[in-house]
């Protein structure tokens, strides 16, 4: 057989799970932004697709709904179908909406992630990770993701959607149903159930909350709007389903990336206990060098040609984030951790245009934070074993982090 990096580029499909969970797809991605930046995949598990791997090229595509669809219609934003929730219809969410029906639901959401409100939040989420950092033995091994990246993650969710506490632990497994693609295959009966066992248990929160003062929590903006206080089944499952995959596995998945970091940089971790002013910056060079969100899918809405290539009404364009955010024509040295680098906030793992997560001061925050409290406890952590990685095309998803902390330095 075949190796992929030796196949003719027009052979390539780059959709394969596989290549994601030995995370090869970083070098196949490299020869198509050097080969062909514009390819054309005629067969897939998928169907045919374009993949869309330059930056430039990406951003180009996200700028335009109008042309490039992300409607659930349409085919909605991921390579694969979602059968979603068999005979009651596909789930409905405003990232898969085009305007002018998109804007008037996302400004519910959005006030919960202004300036004020993440300066409202910073104290709870600096105490929850400094007492959980202080909780994890030292000299043992342990996972990290599980022990650290979950447990972080799912506090701010009970934080952001005021969720009972006893019932925490069924969120993480909740956001995984949504984007498992693997569910989608081999259990999509158990992949509806867990659904309609978090639809309901948000409609329960729903209505004890109808005759409640308003407060901050998501929920009890989307109760109190115009744009989503009616929404049907459909969209409610939709809308819960994609804030809870939104507050936790991007962040969850970048925070288990900072050890894959620390392990093969030590020199830029020391820089950035030495210079705390990196921090920020820092942050976003991780969600840039990671890229926690694979790719997004939009659909053509008429014929036209981009860059020379023509693109059919209907065609499949994915645009695989990934690896615009390691572009040698916009990064030097992609695949270098920076946590100086001048232009990491160029990255595009949060999205371009009008569909750029509402969360993402939110994430950038969190990971900011634990950089600095992991400085400020001069910690010293070692890899412990192989990184677990996930066959996932949709969510740059780690699995496990084996780690031991040494103490500090």
């Amino acid at each position: 057989m075949i190796s992929p990096e030796n196949l003719p580029i027009d052979q390539l499909d780059i959709s394969q799970s596989e290549y994601f969970k030995d995370d090869t797809a970083r070098a196949l991605f490299a020869r198509l932004r050097a080969e062909a930046p514009i390819h054309y995949c005629p067969e897939s598990e998928f169907g045919a697709y374009w993949s869309i791997t330059g930056h430039r090229q990406i951003q180009e595509i996200m700028s335009r709904p109008s042309l490039y669809s992300s409607a659930g219609e349409n085919g909605g934003v991921s390579i694969f179908e979602d059968p979603g929730l068999g005979e009651q219809g596909r789930m409905h969410m405003f990232l898969m909406m085009d305007p002018p029906g998109h804007a008037a639901k996302r400004r519910v959401v959005a006030p919960a992630f202004t300036p004020s409100e993440m300066l409202r939040l910073t104290a709870e989420i600096r105490k929850r990770t400094a007492a959980k950092l202080d909780s994890l033995p030292c000299g043992e091994v342990f996972d990290w993701t599980s022990e650290v990246a979950v447990s972080l993650t799912t506090a701010m969710l009970v934080t952001l959607f005021d969720f009972p506490e006893e019932d925490s632990h069924r969120l993480p497994v909740w956001s995984d149903a949504v984007t498992s693609h693997e569910m989608m295959k081999t259990d999509p009966q158990g992949r509806q159930m867990l659904l309609f066992e978090m639809s309901m248990k948000f409609m329960e929160l729903w209505q004890q909350r109808l005759d409640a003062e308003p407060g901050p929590d998501l929920l009890s903006r989307m109760i109190h709007s115009d744009a989503l206080s009616k929404m049907d089944q459909q969209e409610f499952i939709g809308n819960m389903a994609l804030l809870v995959v939104g507050g936790n596995d991007t962040t969850r998945n970048s925070m288990s990336a900072l050890i894959d970091v620390i392990h093969r940089w030590p020199g830029q971790w020391e820089k950035l206990k030495e210079d705390r002013s990196l921090i920020a910056n820092a942050a976003n060079e991780l969600i840039r060098w990671y890229s926690p969100v694979v790719h997004v899918r939009r659909t053509v809405m008429e014929d036209h040609l981009f860059h020379g290539f023509k693109f059919r009404k209907g065609d499949k364009v994915v645009n695989w984030i990934m690896s615009g955010n390691r572009d040698e024509k916009v990064f030097a040295d992609p695949d270098l951790f920076l946590p100086d680098r001048e232009n990491a906030r160029r990255h595009i793992a949060f999205g371009h245009g009008i569909h750029r997560c509402v969360g993402a001061r939110l994430a950038e925050l969190q990971l900011q934070t634990l950089i600095e409290e992991m400085a400020d406890r001069d910690m010293r952590i070692e890899l412990a074993g192989p990184i677990e990685r996930e066959g996932h095309i949709l969510v740059n998803a780690i699995n496990s982090v084996p780690v031991r902390i040494m103490g500090s330095s």
